[in-house]
């Protein structure tokens, strides 16, 4: 069996990326309401991260080996524990409010058990 795409032909019907990207299109929508001292600081840092998770998503199911695709997995999860922090921040600077983070919350956790479990199964797939 052909391990390459492991059953999905493009990226976008990964689950991992399908959730990430719902977290980035609420990232966006959320920060929108951002005061206009944080464009270029949290508002920005935020959006970044959120993009980084399902570009290196993107990149990584098209790289040609399987320890290149997981160390971009691997950046997208860093950029999803970069975001837990930078929501976390935005809860305590009142930016976000307890039902706005607890759904970005959950949101971040399904993503990462999605994008967990995807990495596992490519490791998985090299053996």
């Amino acid at each position: 069996m052909n391990h390459m795409n492991d059953f999905a032909l493009t990226f976008e019907e990964l689950l991992a990326w399908k959730k990430s990207y719902k977290l980035t299109l609420y990232i966006y929508k959320l920060t929108n309401s951002f005061p206009s001292n944080e464009e270029f600081g949290l508002k920005s840092q935020m959006r970044r991260s959120a993009v980084s998770i399902i570009s290196n998503i993107a990149e990584g199911f098209k790289r040609q080996g399987k320890k290149d695709q997981i160390r971009f997995y691997n950046i997208a999860e860093a950029s999803l524990e970069e975001l837990k922090c930078q929501s976390m921040l935005s809860k305590d600077l009142e930016y976000f409010d307890l039902e706005q983070y607890k759904a970005v919350k959950i949101m971040q956790e399904e993503s990462g058990k999605l994008l967990n479990g995807w990495i596992k199964w490519q490791k998985k797939c090299l053996s």
